[in-house]
Order: structure tokens, then sequence, then C-alpha cells
């Protein structure tokens, strides 16, 4: 399988369960919506700047692409799902909502995928990887911590005594 399918569809099934626990609390405790959806928003955000540095930190082979095309993925299997979601765990929300969930919902859940992302693969792509082998050649890094050579004793000249 793909490693875009594997990331598009496991964001899309957090971005759906996130959609339908926050559409749960909004119905049973409306005052407390506003704190926990900006912690889900956080959490959202997080899940994919952490999973996508750790793919560039590892090397994954062109990390840019493989992550448009999940967020792509992501967006409007997101929305049919919490729309299947809602309806069967919140309020029996119909077919009219899957509109509204392929459009904007689509592309929210698209943008909160991609742009975390691409700061991940970022932000991974500078950290040193597990498979890099610049502290083994001897070439110095830019941050200056590859080890140094050490300095050999110097032998004593031989010479004709005399």
């Amino acid at each position: 399988m793909p490693s875009w399918v594997v990331r598009g569809l496991g964001l899309a099934v957090l971005h759906a369960a996130a959609t339908v626990a926050l559409a749960k609390i909004a119905v049973f405790q409306p005052t407390e919506s506003t704190t926990v959806t900006a912690v889900v928003l956080a959490l959202l955000v997080g899940a994919a700047l952490l999973w996508s540095s750790l793919d560039a930190w590892l090397g994954l082979t062109d990390p840019g692409r493989t992550w448009f095309i999940a967020a792509l993925l992501a967006g409007p299997l997101a929305g049919i799902l919490s729309v299947i979601g809602r309806a069967v765990f919140v309020d029996q929300t119909g077919m009219s909502e899957l509109g509204s969930a392929l459009t904007g919902g689509a592309a929210f859940t698209a943008l909160l995928v991609l742009v975390p992302a691409g700061l991940g693969i970022l932000v991974g792509g500078r950290l040193r990887s597990p498979h890099d082998n610049r502290d083994t050649d001897g070439a110095d890094d830019a941050d200056g911590d590859s080890p140094k050579p050490t300095p050999q004793p110097r032998r004593p000249k031989v010479g004709p005594a005399g």
C-alpha cells in the first residue's frame, strides 16, 4: 500500500473522529465547546506536524508529494466519514450535509493536513537522520559537533650517530 494512502486514511479517520467528538460536545455541553475546539485543532495540527517531520527525518522518498496527495485524500474522506459519524452518533445528520462536508469541510481538512505537514517536512529534513553517515566520514558539520581527529604522537627522527 502506498505511503500516501496510509497517511491519508489515518488522518481522515482522525479528523472525522475529532469532528464527531466536537459535534457531540457542542450538543451536550455547548459552553465548553470553544476551549475543546482549540485543543482538538492543536492536536490535529500536532499529529500532522509530528508524522510528517518523522517521515522527513527518517528519509521518506519524496515526502512533499506524499503529504500533498495524503492531504487531498484526507479532506473528502474525512468529510464523508464525519457525516456518517454524526448521523450515527450525534444527531441523525442526513445526506443534505454531505455537500458542505465535501466542499468547505474537505478544503479545511486538506489545509489542516497540508500546512503542518509542510512545516514538519521542513523541520524534519533539517534534523540529522539516523541513517546519515556524516559523522563517520570525518567531515565537519555546520554546527561543529562532529568528532575532531585525535593528534598522533610524533616519532623522533632517527639519523646517523655522529
